[in-house]
């Protein structure tokens, strides 16, 4: 028996002394797939966050900016669309005539031929009537109402159920291991302040994009911001990096975007040109079975990230669950199959 008590006692200690299970830790990006691109994202934060490292970057030059739309949650249909077209139908209950009125009509139609040929200029048009000419809190309130009740026309969730699992981990292992995470989007800054601090964890102060100008003024007694129905700047393309400059003032040493219309070329080679050890993430929309399937027709996107040698993440052979509202297939097996270390790990740490 005492014989017996010893052999037990004896293994039980190599299990507990085993590096595997002593040393175990949580995976931080569970939705990533082992391979290429997971293990370039766990390097580059380990050899950037190691003090004796030859590439250590200090904590208050760890920055990491992300566009929005299709890298950070789904961008078919554009939410800013859905929103626009939400407040031109109720704009036009209340006043009927715009029904009948240029860009309104085409839109309200949906006539996109309408704005293929009068471009830019017809949608700032509706955009200055949608999104200007109101107090800055009550633009606020629209959309935040808006974001309560609209449903996505596909998956049937609220919006900020689209967000990509994946790169919800990535956000959080970044900021588990010292980096600031801020959003550079087209998108417009104060609708995506409706959303992105819960979706995200991402605060209103470090969320960029596209914005309407704006004036302060006395009204009933308080001084407030208006929004003018006038159009300050597009955060897209070029103008990417001057918004990281002005609200930042560094260059990030991180910078995740995606393929559709280039627009974030220009930030992830801003983001290379960096002092420090970079790494760039271009999104590949290559899943029209979880997801849709899209780029460029030229692959500007895709061609950069060859030239510059960015990482290119595939949304069908990198990512193992693309939304939190998906059921993985295997996870009841993995739990199975890995319930008897997972129980001596859990004993150990007592």
């Amino acid at each position: 028996m005492h014989v017996k008590l010893s052999s037990a006692l004896a293994a039980i200690a190599i299990v507990l002394a085993s590096p595997f299970v002593a040393n175990a830790q949580p995976d931080p990006l569970p939705s990533w797939k082992d391979g290429k691109i997971k293990k370039a994202i766990v390097d580059y934060v380990t050899a950037v966050t190691t003090k004796d490292s030859k590439d250590y970057i200090p904590p208050a030059d760890r920055i990491a900016t992300f566009d929005n739309d299709g890298t950070m949650w789904c961008e078919v249909p554009t939410v800013e669309i859905v929103f626009t077209i939400d407040r031109l139908k109720k704009m036009s209950a209340k006043d009927p005539a715009l029904q009948d009125k240029q860009p309104y009509k085409s839109a309200l139609e949906g006539d996109h031929d309408f704005f293929r040929k009068g471009g830019m200029k017809a949608l700032l048009t509706l955009v200055s009537a949608t999104h200007g000419d109101m107090p800055q809190a009550q633009f606020d309130e629209l959309a935040r109402d808006f974001f309560k009740t609209a449903r996505h026309p596909k998956y049937d969730v609220p919006y900020p159920q689209m967000a990509y699992t994946p790169m919800l981990e990535l956000l959080q292992y970044l900021r588990a291991n010292g980096f600031q995470t801020w959003i550079c989007s087209g998108g417009f800054a104060d609708l995506m302040r409706a959303y992105a601090p819960d979706a995200y964890g991402i605060p209103t102060q470090q969320i960029m994009g596209s914005s309407m100008k704006k004036k302060s003024m006395e009204k009933d007694g308080r001084r407030i911001l208006w929004l003018l129905p006038q159009l300050l700047c597009i955060c897209d393309h070029d103008d990417k990096p001057v918004e990281i400059g002005l609200h930042i003032g560094k260059r990030p040493v991180f910078a995740a975007g995606n393929v559709r219309t280039g627009g974030d070329i220009a930030m992830l080679r801003y983001c290379q040109g960096s002092r420090y050890r970079s790494l760039q993430l271009m999104v590949n929309h290559d899943d029209d079975k979880r997801e849709y399937a899209y780029a460029e027709p030229g692959r500007e996107s895709l061609n950069a990230a060859e030239k510059y040698d960015w990482h290119v993440v595939s949304m069908k052979n990198d990512w193992s669950k693309i939304f939190g509202f998906e059921k993985a297939k295997a996870e009841g097996q993995a739990r199975n199959f890995f319930r008897p270390a997972t129980h001596v790990q859990a004993r150990a740490s007592k």
